[in-house]
């Protein structure tokens, strides 16, 4: 990410990441309460690392939905859900 972009303007990151954010009370002050899934995988933690370092939050776990809206992948045979699109925003 660029550093030289204004501090005025709002930063986002947007995208399928492969990132599992979990409900680590450690990370709440960048991810919320309400993510999906219990613990975060590798990418998660990068992801998160990442939003830390750039002073941004993890927007889609910052506030409650059903998990059913949570979820954004599927696997093909319907036994394993994912929430692994994510939107970081500046905070």
């Amino acid at each position: 990410m660029n550093d030289a972009c204004p501090k005025h303007d709002v930063k986002l990151i947007i995208g399928d990441l492969n990132a599992q954010i979990g409900k680590e009370a450690i990370y709440y002050p960048t991810t919320g309460k309400h993510a999906y899934h219990q613990e975060s995988n590798e990418n998660g933690k990068r992801l998160i690392h990442l939003a830390a370092s750039r002073n941004m939050v993890i927007g889609t776990t910052l506030f409650p939905h059903k998990d059913i809206y949570k979820i954004t992948w599927r696997s093909p045979d319907v036994h394993h859900f994912c929430q692994i699109d994510h939107l970081l925003i500046d905070s």
